[in-house]
């Protein structure tokens, strides 16, 4: 269902059409209305370049989150690997403790009651 939300935007209303619900899309607005404010309040540039410099820094932010998700994405597959190879690992040293404690106990033959000697 697409919402139309109105987003002020350095003084400036700005309304999207979204399937978004308002409050995240006002939370959008704000945050790239900070972004912006930083910008002018700290160099002496126009609307439109500020605008540019803050796409740019924004897409700036996203790709080195998403390098940094890939990373992690690589360690959590790294420890689900290793995760994988202990546990058949355990399963393996189960299998031969349970052979060991079968051959134990054939080897007494039910003498277990002590020596025969």
């Amino acid at each position: 269902m697409e919402n139309r939300v109105i987003v002020n935007i350095c003084g400036e209303d700005y309304t999207f059409v979204t399937d978004e619900n308002a409050a995240y899309m006002q939370k959008i607005g704000s945050y790239v209305d900070q972004k912006m404010q930083e910008i002018l309040s700290g160099s002496h540039v126009g609307r439109s370049d500020a605008a540019v410099l803050t796409a740019a820094n924004i897409a700036d932010d996203l790709f080195k989150e998403q390098s940094s998700s890939e990373q992690l994405r690589g360690q959590i597959k790294q420890y689900l690997d290793e995760a994988g190879k202990a546990q058949n690992e355990v399963s393996e040293l189960k299998r031969e403790v349970f052979r060991l404690q079968q051959k134990l106990d054939a080897g007494h033959g039910g003498n277990r009651g002590g020596s025969n000697h």
